[in-house]
């Protein structure tokens, strides 16, 4: 009797193994196909330009670098124009990244002082500054 008892605990020890085990490889074919699929270039492309759009580091970044070359271009095109002579156009290149390097580098302060030079350009004048004429006599609100 022992032997029978001993035999079927084995085989429903080997059945429970095999059951862990079909288990297993479903759950580690689902996990390589999920690699599979991630590791595919345009998925990792999308992956990247997901992350990118979600990092405000990364946003402020690019609209630091177009400010940049957009400034550099314009620099470009108002100092040296559009010239026949390849010194100038050489020269005129070098000055359009020179331009967009500093701009995109010092965006931050380029920006403050803009907005300084905005609202002094903009600024609503203060009631204590504004002045009636009454009768000839000037009268400071």
């Amino acid at each position: 009797m022992k032997k029978s008892s001993e035999s079927q605990a084995l085989a429903v020890s080997i059945h429970s193994l095999r059951i862990k085990q079909s288990r297993e490889l479903i759950v580690l074919r689902d996990q390589f196909h999920l690699t599979y699929e991630s590791l595919k270039p345009i998925n990792l492309i999308k992956h990247t330009f997901k992350e990118a759009a979600s990092s405000s580091e990364i946003r402020e970044g690019m609209v630091n670098n177009v400010i940049g070359l957009t400034t550099g271009y314009f620099t470009k095109a108002i100092l040296i124009g559009s010239s026949a002579n390849p010194i100038k156009k050489i020269l005129g290149t070098l000055l359009q990244f020179t331009v967009a390097t500093l701009v995109a580098q010092n965006s931050d302060s380029i920006k403050s002082i803009g907005k300084v030079v905005l609202d002094k350009l903009f600024k609503t004048p203060v009631d204590s500054d504004l002045r009636l004429s009454n009768n000839g006599n000037t009268i400071k609100l």
